[in-house]
């Protein structure tokens, strides 16, 4: 098993991402808010009135200058392969700016990630 990590750049190819992203074997996936430190320097975004752990709450006012992570658990190289084209297809190569980073990182176990239900 495999654990893909996707910090996507452009919060607007969120939604073709995840359809890639389906199309090519996966079958669910966690999205988050995250920014990274170029961009709280960038926007000025030090705060001292920001909680040394925030909400989301916290994060609402500025959404569409967040980045989006996505991760998600496969089970072969094949489809790690796949995700990864398609990711490539969507946002680009991953070597130029502003698209994002992709990580692949081995699962030696996971617990509770039980495949869908078949209606």
């Amino acid at each position: 098993m495999y654990m893909i990590l996707f910090v996507l750049n452009n919060p607007d190819r969120l939604e073709e991402l995840l359809i890639a992203w389906e199309e090519n074997g996966v079958e669910g996936a966690t999205v988050l808010f995250s920014t990274g430190l170029g961009r709280i320097r960038e926007l000025d975004a030090w705060r001292d009135d920001m909680p040394l752990i925030p909400s989301l709450r916290d994060f609402y006012e500025l959404p569409e200058n967040m980045n989006r992570t996505i991760f998600t658990i496969v089970k072969d190289e094949a489809v790690v392969d796949s995700v990864v084209a398609a990711t490539k297809k969507v946002v680009g190569e991953l070597d130029e700016q502003e698209t994002g980073l992709l990580l692949v990182l081995p699962v030696m176990r996971a617990y509770g990630a039980n495949p869908k239900k078949k209606i």
